[in-house]
């Protein structure tokens, strides 16, 4: 866990994909929930944020 940590803040690439893509599946489940009108609202919103941080994220380091 420290690790993950550490490279978050050493902007490696490893940890921040891991984080665009829980952030683009975040995304996904609100899209699909049917019960909660604000998670369904701003859904697209999530997703977007995961897709570009994954672009950004993929000019890092390893």
């Amino acid at each position: 866990m420290t690790e993950f940590f550490n490279g978050l803040l050493r902007l490696r690439r490893g940890p921040w994909e891991m984080l665009a893509s829980i952030l683009i599946a975040i995304g996904v489940v609100m899209l699909m929930q049917p019960y909660v009108l604000w998670a369904f609202s701003h859904s697209f919103t999530v997703t977007l944020a995961g897709t570009v941080l994954f672009l950004i994220v993929s000019h890092f380091p390893e």
